[in-house]
């Protein structure tokens, strides 16, 4: 049975998880309005959004190192807030400077942050003998949906990014906060000796799981800067007909995460992955072959369900992997640098996609991101065995597991 303590562990990471889902759409979703309030040109943005994901890296390994001295709760508890008051501080000035420092922040800390989630999500999932990553990963799906259409009213409206920002965040920092209570750690967990933690993994055991890590990424971000401009573009649509694959990707993302922990349960990690690889390579190639518009976003609807279980399945294996070669110690340092790759194939996908489509074709550009993605199949075997258990020695039955 799952006891109360790891119940209340696993809703307030939720929220954690949906807390940042939204805090992320709100920055990414009203760029345009950052460019103007800013006064950056087209030529200077792609440095200001790179620098987010480099920055964001850098973030990742810093917490690799500092959850060797505290708990991965502790970290996550006070990134949250920063990351809130960085994305207020973006949408209150007016000059290049601030956006720089603002933005600057938001990337240092938000890698951290989200490390340290996906390093109390990883163990929680240890604690509780089952898959249930794929739930929290749902959450920030929802959160995104919520963030997404709190920009959308902002920019319906035509309110200042600061009051856009303001009181959407008003209300996350508390609810984090008071969240951030029943945080569960791993049992053990805090300062973690120097051997254990990054020594205690080498990193080509991890290497597949940083390329499959990359490969989804890429995929995601073809979806999120393309799937527009290809509809307008490429397939003909309208203006607001080409918003709607990246709205239904979102949805389908978060039906699949929301439904694939019973999956993985039932099927084991390795057939999940699998089948999600397969859909999302069949929603590329649909992608590519479509006719018109709606074909295009039946495309982009099976991508939703594919590419949605690679991550949280990635993750879970790397923390997986880590304890049984290096002990429960070594699973922090081990998501810490998988979720590098995060940051990697999101900094990859745009620029590749874009390259190729201006010097070839846009329909050429969409079967890179479906090659990367097959090449998970590769790779399925790194994700354990057909069973679906994610115990530390101590799986429970699984008529028990009713949390």
């Amino acid at each position: 049975m799952i006891d109360g303590e790891l119940r209340r562990g696993r809703i307030s990471l939720a929220v954690a998880f949906a807390v940042q889902g939204a805090v992320f759409a709100l920055l990414v979703t009203r760029i345009p309005a950052l460019q103007d309030q800013y006064g950056i040109d087209d030529a200077v943005l792609p440095a200001f959004l790179a620098a987010v994901p480099i920055l964001a890296g850098v973030g990742s390994v810093v917490a690799e190192h500092a959850v060797r001295r505290v708990r991965p709760s502790v970290l996550l508890r006070w990134t949250q807030p920063v990351v809130g008051l960085a994305l207020v501080g973006a949408g209150a000035g007016d000059q290049m400077w601030q956006a720089a420092v603002a933005l600057g922040a938001f990337g240092l800390v938000v890698g951290a942050l989200d490390a340290s989630m996906n390093m109390l999500g990883v163990s929680l999932q240890r604690s509780y003998g089952r898959s249930i990553m794929l739930g929290f990963h749902g959450a920030y799906s929802l959160g995104g949906i919520v963030g997404a259409s709190l920009a959308w009213v902002g920019a319906h409206w035509d309110l200042s990014l600061a009051v856009n920002y303001g009181p959407a965040v008003a209300v996350f920092i508390p609810l984090a906060l008071v969240g951030s209570r029943w945080y569960v750690d791993r049992a053990g967990s805090g300062a973690v000796p120097e051997a254990e933690g990054a020594g205690g993994l080498r990193f080509r055991l991890l290497l597949p799981l940083c390329l499959v890590m990359a490969f989804a990424y890429i995929g995601d971000a073809t979806v999120s800067n393309w799937s527009a401009k290809y509809l307008d573009d490429v397939l003909r649509s309208s203006e607001e007909v080409a918003t709607v694959p990246y709205n239904i990707y979102m949805v389908t993302t978060l039906l699949g995460r929301v439904l694939g922990d019973r999956a993985v349960q039932r099927y084991g990690p390795p057939v999940v992955l699998r089948a999600g690889t397969v859909v999302a390579a069949a929603g590329f190639a649909v992608v590519a072959v479509a006719p018109g518009a709606g074909i295009g976003i039946a495309g982009f609807t099976l991508l939703g369900f594919g590419l949605c279980v690679i991550v949280p399945q990635t993750f879970a294996a790397a923390g997986r992997l880590a304890a049984e070669h290096g002990g429960p110690e070594a699973s922090d340092a081990a998501v810490a640098r998988l979720n590098i790759f995060n940051y990697v194939g999101f900094l990859v996908g745009a620029p590749l996609v874009g390259a190729v489509g201006e010097a070839w074709s846009y329909r050429g550009a969409m079967l890179i991101p479906m090659a990367l993605v097959c090449a998970t199949l590769v790779y399925a075997g790194s994700y354990g065995r057909a069973g679906g258990r994610y115990g530390d020695g101590h799986e429970r039955a699984r008529a028990a597991d009713v949390g």
